[in-house]
């Protein structure tokens, strides 16, 4: 049990059967009556976004979360596979569970997966990944880095905005957060 008092962003909770993330909170004492915690919870399942407030001490269940670091090992069908490297343990995923770290996900990449129970709450890819490019325009002699972007298709399949200069069978560097270009490797 946590209470409302020790409410920080990130924190986790459960209600209703589901778990839910503080993205923001405000602890309030109005000069009448008690005091109070206004927050905004996103479900950590579905990604939708509630506002709810709590009383000054109310308790809630914490969501008692696990992260794995596993390694992506092969795609079968429409499910990604993913084996814990201590367990030797697979767990599948389905696209939706794992978002848009599929854009970025290559064989025998480690990532961390966060479970509750046995549920599979989101995938955390490393902040950055080193793609090769697969598909763009050619790049033109005279080209600079400050010149604009093009769009180019990268291993994974993902399309990222890439400088002019960039061609195909070069290796950039893609922040998976955002799926902005970082740099050449």
């Amino acid at each position: 049990m946590i209470s409302s008092n020790d409410f920080r962003t990130g924190t986790t909770i459960e209600l209703d059967g589901s778990v839910w993330r503080v993205v923001e909170f405000l602890h309030v004492k109005p000069g009448k009556g008690s005091a109070f915690v206004r927050t905004k919870l996103k479900n950590a399942q579905t990604g939708s976004v509630v506002e709810k407030t709590f009383r000054a001490g109310e308790t809630v269940p914490q969501a008692t979360l696990e992260k794995r670091t596993m390694q992506h090992t092969y795609k079968d069908g429409d499910q990604y596979v993913f084996m814990d490297m201590e367990t030797y343990e697979e767990a599948r995923l389905n696209p939706e569970q794992m978002g848009t770290s599929v854009n970025y996900l290559k064989e025998e990449m480690e990532a961390d997966i966060v479970f509750w129970g046995d549920q599979v709450l989101e995938v955390q890819l490393p902040t950055s990944v080193i793609l090769e490019v697969t598909e763009t325009d050619p790049g033109v002699k005279g080209d600079t880095a400050t010149g604009g972007t093009k769009p180019a298709i990268v291993e994974t399949g993902a399309q990222v905005m890439v400088p002019l200069f960039i061609s195909i069978g070069e290796k950039i560097k893609v922040d998976t957060r955002d799926g902005s270009y970082l740099g050449r490797e």
